[in-house]
């Protein structure tokens, strides 16, 4: 370390040696003030320590099944068993193990009750088929003697199928209504629905009507339709009818469009 104060007496005198050092020091030491009462060759001041981060424990825990949380749970137990830095577990590690162990016999017990309840469950559906299948035949006993008489049969304790009302021929489709289909050349048809029925027949004819110009398009089992195909600037006649296994009912009115 170079010796700066003989010089500074020399040049200054002795009693402003102590303003010069302070001025010394200021100008070749970083950090250090001209008022901070510290000398040239004083000793650094100690630097602080860096906080040292503390890790945290995580167990990941909730979400796991039972075996796995038991298995967890021993494999704690066994690395602080005799483990030098955690000598006062709270809680011991007897309560853990008495848990541990409660939790094993639950589970067992739990594990248990579903196979007895799996085999009772089986057992028991093995008894519903067997008197469905007596009570089966006895009802085809009860048929044959009875000889399909009402009384005799509500007598056993059985009920009587009702009778199937025959289907009756679809009547008139109604609310026909013919729109512009948004591509060129087609018609969208709609109408209400006719219970009972099983599928639309639907006509379509060029004007004028004549008794031969009726063409048959696709049958259709909803109550509306597109039809395509047509000329542009046309004027297109339409119908449709409702069928059922009784037969074919009446055809609509008739509807009559000019194609876009």
């Amino acid at each position: 370390m170079i010796k700066l104060q003989p010089i500074v007496r020399h040049v200054v005198g002795q009693e402003n040696e102590k303003h010069w050092l302070d001025m010394f020091v200021n100008y070749d030491t970083p950090g250090l003030t001209y008022d901070s009462g510290l000398f040239y060759d004083d000793a650094n001041p100690p630097q602080p320590r860096k906080k040292k981060i503390m890790a945290q424990v995580i167990l990941n825990i909730s979400r796991l099944n039972i075996a796995a949380l038991l298995q967890t749970a021993n494999n704690i137990k066994t690395s602080m068993t005799g483990n030098a830095n955690f000598t006062t577990p709270n809680p011991a590690l007897t309560e853990i193990t008495a848990r541990i162990t409660a939790l094993t016999s639950a589970n067992n017990a739990y594990e248990l009750g579903i196979l007895a309840n799996s085999e009772n469950l089986t057992t028991r559906d093995d008894a519903a088929q067997a008197l469905i299948d007596d009570l089966t035949l006895l009802a085809g006993y009860v048929q044959t003697t009875s000889g399909g008489d009402v009384a005799k049969i509500q007598s056993a304790g059985m009920s009587v199928r009702a009778a199937r009302v025959p289907a009756t021929i679809p009547g008139q489709v109604g609310n026909l209504s013919v729109f512009p289909s948004d591509g060129a050349g087609g018609l969208d048809l709609q109408w209400d629905p006719m219970p009972g029925t099983k599928s639309y027949e639907i006509q379509t004819s060029v004007d004028p009507i004549t008794p031969t110009s009726w063409a048959g398009q696709p049958s259709v089992t909803k109550s509306k339709t597109s039809l395509t195909g047509f000329v542009s600037g046309s004027k297109i006649w339409s119908r449709v009818r409702a069928v059922n296994p009784a037969g074919t009912g009446a055809w609509s009115s008739e509807i009559a469009k000019f194609v876009p």
